[in-house]
Order: structure tokens, then sequence, then C-alpha cells
């Protein structure tokens, strides 16, 4: 059978996993064989940029552009994203056409064996096993500030790259522990690392991948709809609204869940030391909630 589809993707072990997964869903759904789609790895700046935090870089965008240019100038057909990786606002020439089911949102806490991550008195979970000042890697403003939020002690060193760089790094000692979502740890197969953070929002998104197609291409439009996951779909909308909303960049600690028809979320200063939270089952709203029980230092994060 002849090619039919070019499915672009980065090309880290993670991208192309979530790539596979899409792609062998689209096979599955139509009765294809693997090889009427082809996967078109694509070096993006985020991948290329690894020595500095997206925020001094310009945010998630480096992440889609490269993918973004390629799906509207024809060289492929439709796109795989991570979803807490791609901006709030996107091209109107672009859709997300499919949101396959959303695997475990959760982070997972990933500890380097040695004294620097044994459990202190009274450690309760996993951020709580922690020893006294453990050095986190994370470059991750949301993770930054929840975990400083729990725990004021903690030193957080900036750490970025795919999975298996951020494992090779902690074992070099870069850092004690490392803040990894689990979808990813469970998609390249190691879901038996680290170990679930209870009761920690996660980022908006997280967990889900989405196909983005042409908006105007109603042939793979319609193809691609056919493994979307409508409840999982909503929420990651319902998410994706809320950012939108508050009108934050890379810089701002957002945090946000949504299940069930409603929405939990958070937003933090870069210190962990403010903390506003709420639910609702209108993300708009509780934005304007937020923003307005925000202190001016917190609030003058998201007047972008």
């Amino acid at each position: 059978m002849a090619r039919l589809l070019r499915l672009g993707t980065r090309g880290s072990p993670l991208a192309l996993a979530q790539a596979r997964l899409a792609a062998d869903a689209l096979c599955a759904a139509h009765g294809w064989p693997e090889e009427a789609i082809e996967l078109v790895p694509i070096t993006t700046s985020g991948d290329r940029i690894k020595d500095r935090p997206l925020a001094e870089l310009g945010g998630k965008m480096l992440w889609t552009k490269e993918l973004d240019r390629c799906l509207l100038d024809g060289r492929t057909d439709l796109s795989v994203h991570s979803m807490k990786d791609v901006e709030s606002v996107r091209p109107d020439a672009l859709a997300i056409a499919a949101v396959p089911a959303r695997a475990d949102p959760r982070d997972r806490l990933v500890a380097r064996p040695g004294p620097g991550s044994g459990p202190r008195p009274g450690g309760a979970d996993a951020i709580g096993d922690l020893a006294q000042r453990a050095r986190v890697g994370t470059s991750s403003p949301r993770r930054r500030a929840q975990l400083l939020a729990r725990r004021p002690d903690l030193e957080i060193v900036t750490m970025r790259g795919n999975v298996q760089t951020r494992l090779a790094r902690l074992e070099r000692g870069e850092a004690d522990a490392t803040l990894l979502a689990a979808a990813g740890l469970d998609r390249l197969g190691l879901g038996g690392v680290g170990k679930v953070v209870e009761n920690m929002l996660p980022a908006p998104a997280q967990g889900a991948i989405g196909v983005e197609v042409r908006a105007g291409d109603d042939r793979v439009r319609a193809l691609v709809e056919a493994i979307d996951d409508e409840p999982a779909h909503r929420c990651i909308a319902a998410e994706r609204a809320f950012l939108a909303a508050l009108g934050g960049d890379c810089r701002s600690a957002v945090a946000a869940h949504a299940i069930d028809g409603r929405l939990r979320a958070e937003i933090l200063s870069p210190d962990g030391r403010e903390v506003q939270a709420g639910e609702d089952e209108d993300p708009a709203e509780l934005a304007r909630r937020l923003l307005a029980q925000a202190s001016p230092a917190l609030r003058a994060m998201f007047a972008r």
C-alpha cells in the first residue's frame, strides 16, 4: 500500500514514541498497514538549545514552530504534539483534530540514590521524603514553585533536556532528584521509574497528545477525528482555555487539571510563597477569580 500520510514529529525518543502511538491508532481505526503513515522527524529550536530555560528563549513556540512550518508548507500532513508544550493560542490555519485518550497526568519524583535523597523525619510523600536542602533539577516554573511551596528548604537547580538526558544528569550527580511526567516515563517503557507525587496539580494538558492538521484540509481532518477521545479533548480544551484566560507566559507558574466537568487550578509566585487555588466549571471565570485574589506581584506575572 502506498504511503497515505506524512506525520511530523520532534525527533526525541518520547516524541517518536508518541507519534508511533498516534500512527498506530490511525492505522487501527482505518484498517491500514503500518507503512501507510510515514513519520517525519523534525528538529525544533527547543531541541537544539538545551542550556537555558525556555522562558529566556521564546517559550513554547520553540517546540512547535518548525512543525507548524512543515505542516503549512505541505511537507507533512499532520503533526503530533505533547499538548502541554503547545501554546494556548494557535494559528488559525491549524486545528487540533484529535486528542487520543489521556495518559497519567501526574508527575513522578525520580531520586538519585545517595545522601541527598534519603527520607527526612516526618516525610509523608515523595516530596516529603527528600532530605533537607536536597537539590531538585527542573526548568519548569510550575514545578519549581510547587516544590518550594511544599518544601522551601529545597535547592532548585536548572535541568533541561529529554527524559534520557535528565536521567543521565541525575545519575552524574547534578541533582539529588528531578520531576518527570508519569505519562512520558510510561510511554518510554519506564513505568517503574520514580514515585508518583500525590496532591500536586499537573501542568495544563500534561499527559495528553494532540494531532494537528491544516484547518482547511477536510480529508485529513476527517481521518484524524476517528481517533479523538471526546472526554479527553474537552478536558484539555478547558485547561488550555484557563491558561489563555490568565494571559501568562512560560515564566508563569500555572497548574490545572479538569475532570468530570470541573477544573481545579492554581497560580503560584515563583518562590512558592503565594498560591491561589480554586475550582470551577468555567475556565475563564476561574482565571478571573484567581487573578482577583492574587497579590499585585503575582497578578503582574500574568499581565502580558
